[in-house]
């Protein structure tokens, strides 16, 4: 008998379409590798009931004009779902139940999709191994006691390990595409406005990005597809014309000009990451891409500049988590003051309480200049660096991580070491520009590594097509044997 959850997500939507297999027969296939894979601790919530009465009524009265007919899909514990559990991974917010939908999820339920349950991350996303979730930490299916990388750890593990078809994470710092490269599928940062903010919990404002993680590139376009769209609840969201990503894919890519950052080239790079970049190089340069050394001077900033915006904005956004109207408050302290602060002392993290003490800082008094606004400062020239080097290039191709994963509990005592992680990806969330991660080979423990690649703008098209002719021509057929379920 043919496993259902080996089939792309296109190939789901497929034989959906066409009578070949029912929603609820795709739905219980899904059921079942969950109840196998607890051990992953890739759920923090199931919906699975829920999602099985949703495929029953999808075969009773189907409609296949939808971009993601009777799917059920999981999604990362980040995203509010009306009358279902979402906790962000924290303590503070472990009984939440929202009384209304994100933006988001909303568009993938009206496009025929519906809910598996809520997936595992980093607490408040907050993390680059999915290690700092009050739930417990998630585990790569790749490799028995690794991490699957962070913070939409939970996604790209459920992915991986065939609990979902598909998925959507949030990037903050690379927070979809470090974890896609851990786990050898398919992770896309849209440009900051494509996808609505409106009800995910917040982390960073000007730097949160939803967007899809899935196991080809084409399902990638067509998650895209679904995600997308003006929202008026959203100040920041991008109003334009919905374009349709899956359809207009191609791996013709014959004439685009792809430049190649001399200032990613970071010191103690392993030999196997450089060597899956010439590898990159040189399959976009046989499928008729045109290579080009360019700079972007002021990479070197990014990631010290990241750690400035970032937990000042978390500090701020945070700061609505007291105890008072909602999530979980102490019962010690007797007075408010004492009560605000036993109940942040007790139900944030370690990670979290370090974030927001940061942001705190550089946002006080005598320390505003010197800190914040001088990274905001710097963030401009790290984004007119981008458009510098746009100007002559289409794309940019870069590693996506500097290593493999690692193993649970490596790096979890040294922050520093672990903030390294995101060397690559943080440059273009601080920027506002696409960025996909795409599995691209193995290292020499055989386990996955991605290429980066990065757009202009509003250009997620030119990356998947890109994607597209990197996929098709490295050809990886990743195997993994399910050791959890034994």
């Amino acid at each position: 008998m043919t496993d259902l959850t080996k089939n792309s997500l296109t190939q789901s939507v497929n034989l959906i379409r066409k009578k070949e297999i029912k929603s609820e027969e795709l739905t219980l296939a899904y059921i079942q590798n969950i109840n196998k894979g607890k051990k992953l601790n890739s759920f923090i919530t199931e919906c699975l009931e829920l999602a099985l009465a949703k495929a029953k009524n999808f075969d009773l009265k189907p409609n296949y004009n939808f971009l993601l007919p009777g799917i059920p899909i999981a999604v990362k514990d980040l995203f509010c779902t009306s009358g279902i559990k979402t906790t962000a991974a924290s303590k503070m917010l472990a009984n939440f139940v929202p009384n209304y939908e994100s933006t988001v999820t909303n568009n993938l339920w009206s496009q025929g999709a519906f809910l598996l349950g809520k997936l595992n991350c980093d607490e408040y996303a907050m993390g680059s191994s999915n290690e700092t979730s009050f739930f417990g930490n998630v585990i790569n299916p790749v490799k028995e006691n690794t991490v699957p990388g962070g913070s939409s750890g939970g996604s790209a593990c459920a992915l991986a390990a065939d609990l979902t078809p598909a998925t959507i994470g949030t990037d903050t710092g690379g927070s979809i595409r470090q974890p896609a490269s851990f786990t050898g599928t398919v992770g896309l940062k849209p440009t900051y406005g494509l996808c609505s903010r409106w009800g995910i919990v917040a982390f960073a404002s000007s730097l949160d990005q939803a967007g899809p993680m899935t196991k080809t590139v084409s399902d990638c376009a067509l998650m895209l597809e679904a995600m997308v769209g003006f929202d008026s609840k959203d100040s920041t969201s991008i109003n334009k014309k919905k374009e349709n990503y899956s359809k207009n894919l191609s791996k013709n890519i014959k004439g685009l000009k792809i430049g190649i950052p001399k200032e990613y080239r970071v010191e103690g790079m392993p030999k196997e990451i450089e060597d899956l970049w010439e590898k990159g190089k040189k399959i976009l340069k046989e499928e008729g891409a045109e290579i080009i050394d360019i700079s972007l001077p002021h990479t070197e900033y990014a990631l010290p500049t990241y750690y400035i915006v970032a937990p000042a904005e978390a500090s701020s956004n945070l700061a609505r988590y007291d105890g008072v109207k909602y999530g979980f408050r102490s019962s010690k302290g007797t007075n408010l003051i004492e009560m605000y602060e036993h109940t942040r002392s007790e139900a944030f993290g370690d990670e979290v309480k370090r974030r927001i003490l940061i942001g705190t800082y550089v946002l006080s008094s005598g320390y505003y200049d010197a800190y914040y606004l001088k990274a905001q400062k710097v963030r401009q020239l790290i984004k007119n660096d981008f458009d510098t080097a746009f100007n002559n290039v289409d794309a940019i191709l870069t590693p996506s991580t500097p290593s493999a994963t690692f193993k649970i509990g490596e790096k979890k005592d040294d922050p520093i070491s672990m903030y390294l992680n995101d060397i690559f990806t943080v440059p273009t969330n601080l920027a506002g520009i696409p960025a996909m991660s795409v599995p691209a080979g193995y290292d020499k423990e055989n386990l996955p590594l991605g290429l980066q690649l990065i757009g202009k703008p509003l250009g997620e098209q030119t990356l998947l097509n890109i994607a597209y002719a990197i996929e098709s021509r490295s050809n990886l057929k990743q195997n993994i044997p399910k050791w959890w379920e034994k």
